[in-house]
């Protein structure tokens, strides 16, 4: 078929079919960096939704337009809700997608969602090729050494074949310390789950079965990764600031989204464990089942008032100078005075119409 983006559609055209299920991840197929949809599936898949099958994704959304003038989309189940949120992300997203998709032929719309596929395949094994070595610089405070030393292109003396990532690995409630332990995750006794979360993913690597909040998503292994994948590898060890050359930059990304920290926690989860490749299938490392859970929560409506507080947490650290807006008003400054007054007046106006 023609790639040409006003490829008039053909009429008596086949109606469209509903290929797959849209939210996991499609074939794997090599990136064209120099195409824009290519482009924007790349920052798409690390900020909204990685393990993702676009075409199925896009034929679906395009089918359920039409649906939803019938049914309202509250109607539906929460994974067909959450698909079509994706998808309306994408198409607002991405000016004339949503036209061209809607008025083109239904090849078109299956070559435009494997466009966006190969940008984000692609993306996702770039940064597992790059952080596989990368992570080893995290691991211990800058100027010691990793004992025994771990190899940056053989991944199979790492998990919990290896005391430190193993201790990074060990599901939280765990005590990596008791031998009986230890030995159950080495041999694979112990199954860990993707929704069983590792000690990376807190602050200092603590975790308190009272407060399970305090401290999540907030390690500074996660704040390397971050760096590393969106303001540049140089950037880890430096002052937080979107380069020139970085994928945050580029694409405009000015605050740290939902998608784009449960993709980096599953990225460090991978790059830190023995597997040698990236798959949604493997079961060993559970990545796709981790990616949801961590979507999960930051989804989460009951947890929105610590999803705002991570999420602003975040924003300041990698984005200072764009999260002016999120930080709280210095009391009885002139601003503060604007903004009571504001309220104020907003008060005053109902009360006046009664």
């Amino acid at each position: 078929m023609s790639d040409n983006e006003n490829h008039a559609p053909a009429t008596g055209a086949p109606p469209r079919k509903r290929i797959g299920s849209a939210l996991h991840s499609g074939p794997r197929k090599k990136s064209t960096s120099s195409n824009p949809l290519v482009l924007h599936g790349r920052h798409f898949g690390r900020t909204v939704f990685a393990l993702c099958n676009y075409p199925a994704l896009l034929t679906s959304g395009i089918l359920r337009l039409e649906d939803l003038e019938d049914t309202p989309i509250e109607d539906y189940p929460a994974d067909v809700r959450r698909e079509h949120r994706v998808f309306m992300e994408l198409v607002d997203s991405y000016p004339g997608l949503l036209d061209r998709l809607t008025n083109g032929e239904e090849e078109d719309v299956i070559h435009v969602g494997e466009l966006m596929g190969k940008g984000a395949s692609g993306a996702r094994g770039d940064d597992t090729k790059t952080l596989k070595s990368a992570v080893l610089e995290w691991l211990v405070p800058r100027g010691q050494a990793v004992i025994p030393p771990l190899a940056r292109n053989i991944k199979s003396d790492r998990g919990f074949n290896h005391e430190i990532t193993g201790a990074l690995l060990c599901p939280a409630g765990l005590d990596w310390s008791n031998a009986e332990t230890k030995q159950s995750l080495k041999s694979g006794e112990t199954a860990v789950r993707g929704d069983q979360w590792p000690m990376f993913l807190y602050a200092g690597h603590v975790y308190d079965p009272e407060e399970p909040w305090k401290g999540l998503l907030r390690s500074e292994i996660l704040i390397f990764g971050f760096k590393h994948v969106f303001t540049s590898p140089s950037s880890v060890e430096k002052e937080p600031k979107a380069t020139r050359s970085g994928n945050a930059y580029l694409h405009g990304m000015k605050t740290v989204t939902a998608g784009s920290l449960a993709y980096i926690a599953t990225q460090i989860r991978f790059a830190l464990s023995s597997s040698s490749v990236f798959s949604r299938t493997d079961t060993v490392t559970d990545s796709e089942n981790f990616y949801h859970s961590i979507l999960d929560l930051l989804e989460d409506p009951e947890e929105s008032q610590e999803v705002v507080d991570l999420m602003t947490w975040w924003t300041r650290r990698i984005f200072p100078n764009s999260s002016s807006s999120q930080r709280s008003i210095s009391k009885n400054s002139a601003l503060a005075k604007i903004r009571e007054k504001r309220a104020a007046l907003r008060e005053q106006v109902p009360n006046s119409t009664t």
